[in-house]
């Protein structure tokens, strides 16, 4: 639709896109139709000059509204007024009528962090980037089409317009300081509730997968995923519901992560009996058993893999090996499989420890949701995912650790229980860094020593140049750097000197456009991918943050 322009409007209290129209009464009628409220019968309605002023007066906030531009072309632009500091940082908040959803508490922290953050270009990188989810990717909020109860919120994760369980977790999570009990629609926690339920939702309709497509309430139509337009998955899902298909156990552990943030912040036990909760973690922990099935059986055979997945790809990391069923993997570990990774890579073995870390760790703080439910199963459900927690704990301390010859005993990143470990670690969350963050009780020593190998040349995959150094990985591959790796980096660290550092860096790759990229080149700052990354933009605040709240000092600082 190149050249028409396009209206983001918010009734209903959700979000919808349509084509700017004259504000004629068949036009209006469209309007309304998409929002699902109109009711028009034109035989029965007189038009005079007094009804055109009513509907012209309906329209008029579309003619702004039209205006929004496309987000993915806005971010790559330098917009005014700059910073008044040496990196001359854009402003790239949309403007108040353009933004998805709006929240005062953001608001307000933002006006208030000002006054806190004293160097101006690292205030404009906070201004842009902590309500970058909440102004450009809650692309539609609404209620089931069968309970007017189920508030749902579709979250994209910035450039592509499918939702991730993974990405939208954290994105919510950059909004944790600011959540508190509300039956507000218009809140934070509305906005929890609804992904959540959303996310329930995708569980039971196909628990291996990782991207959604739109809720059908929201008359948004799926998107094309070209790159799996030849993809052969089992279990089969359909293209409807689902936009991509990865097994990733992380996509798992997130709904648990979202789940215990909620929780824990409002003490709203009873939200998770109301919809489906219950039995997406049922969904869930089906999951996690099957994948706990290894390759050979005790007498040699071959047994069925519970997910197989393969692409037609130039790229061995966006396929398995031995047609789809990855490496083989051992029995006896305990650990749970992962056929790809949190950067949607595929893994080398499969036991990937970040992931089984996350997940033992969430599954033990959802445990106490589910205890507080006291209805059904909901104790033995508990119970059983108390098991597996301190289960899959055990075997990571003894299965995914193991002796380097500089490093002495880490963690490795991933293992197949035959013997064969990966030692690296990749930027994107859950990674062997990020563990003390996704709240694994790490063993502290294993943790140190993984730490150093993790951010120094023994990891392949940490960059290294005059622009940044950080953990990267696969997907971009070597000499991109991921400015996501430095936020957690600072978020793990107690370190003064080292966060000052991590925070000068990331400050100046941004290329002058004042968000937080995918990834950059180590030695060239205007070589980046994805410039709007909302996962990345809302962790950079969050982190901000938390440094309010530890270490305050350093937030007085100059980069100039």
């Amino acid at each position: 639709m190149e050249g028409r322009p396009f209206a983001r409007v918010t009734r209903a209290r959700a979000l919808y896109a349509v084509p700017l129209q004259k504000p004629a009464l068949s036009s209006l009628c469209i309007f309304l139709f998409v929002l699902s409220t109109c009711r028009f019968n034109f035989r029965s309605i007189s038009i005079d000059m007094r009804g055109l002023h009513f509907l012209a007066s309906l329209a008029a906030p579309l003619s702004v509204l039209a205006q929004c531009p496309d987000y993915s072309e806005y971010s790559k632009v330098v917009h005014e007024p700059v910073s008044s500091g040496k990196f001359k940082l854009a402003y790239q908040r949309p403007s108040d009528d353009c933004r998805t959803f709006k929240s005062q508490g953001v608001e307000d922290t933002l006006a208030r962090m000002e006054s806190v953050i004293k160097d101006p270009d690292l205030y404009r990188l906070f201004q842009n980037a902590y309500p970058n989810t909440l102004d450009t990717a809650i692309k539609w909020r609404g209620h089931a089409a069968d309970n007017a109860g189920e508030e749902l919120t579709f979250i994209i994760t910035g450039d592509i317009n499918a939702m991730w369980l993974r990405d939208s977790s954290n994105q919510m999570q950059s909004y944790l300081p600011l959540l508190n009990a509300s039956s507000d629609p218009d809140s934070i926690a509305s906005l929890y509730r609804g992904a959540i339920n959303l996310q329930a939702r995708y569980l039971l309709t196909s628990p291996y997968c990782n991207s959604f497509q739109p809720p059908v309430e929201s008359g948004i139509p799926p998107a094309e995923n070209g790159a799996g337009s030849q993809d052969t998955v089992n279990p089969a899902y359909s293209n409807a519901s689902v936009f991509e298909c990865k097994y990733e156990l992380d996509s798992l552990a997130a709904f648990l992560e979202i789940s215990t943030n909620y929780y824990e912040k409002t003490n709203d036990a009873e939200f998770f009996g109301k919809f489906q909760w219950v039995q997406a973690i049922e969904a869930v922990l089906r999951v996690a058993e099957d994948m706990k099935t290894p390759t050979y059986g005790d007498d040699g055979t071959v047994l069925q893999s519970p997910f197989t997945f393969t692409r037609l790809t130039t790229r061995a990391t966006e396929t398995l090996a031995n047609d789809g069923i990855g490496n083989p993997i051992a029995n006896g570990t305990g650990l749970i499989r992962s056929a790809f990774r949190p950067s949607d890579d595929s893994t080398l073995y499969q036991l990937y420890i970040p992931s089984n870390m996350m997940f033992s760790a969430y599954l033990s703080s959802t445990a106490e949701i589910m205890e507080k439910l006291n209805t059904g199963n909901s104790a033995a459900l508990a119970e059983q995912m108390r098991d597996l927690s301190d289960s899959l704990r055990d075997a990571i301390e003894t299965h995914g650790t193991v002796e380097h010859e500089r490093y002495g005993k880490i963690y490795a990143f991933e293992v197949d229980g035959f013997g064969g470990r990966n030692i690296m670690d990749d930027a994107n969350i859950p990674s062997l860094l990020s563990a003390p963050f996704n709240t694994y009780p790490v063993d502290k020593e294993v943790y140190a020593n993984t730490r150093a190998l993790v951010l120094g040349a023994s990891n392949p995959y940490f960059m290294r140049g005059p622009v940044i150094n950080a953990v990267g990985g696969p997907h971009q591959g070597p000499g991109m750097a991921w400015p996501m790796a430095s936020i957690v980096r600072i978020l793990t660290s107690d370190d003064d000197e080292e966060i000052v550092g991590e925070l000068r860096q990331i400050l100046s790759s941004t290329a002058g456009l004042g968000l937080i990229h995918e990834s950059v080149n180590s030695f060239d700052v205007n070589h980046w991918t994805r410039q709007w990354f909302s996962w990345a933009n809302g962790l950079f605040g969050q982190m901000i943050l938390d440094l309010e709240d530890r270490k305050p000092e350093i937030l007085s600082t100059s980069f100039q």
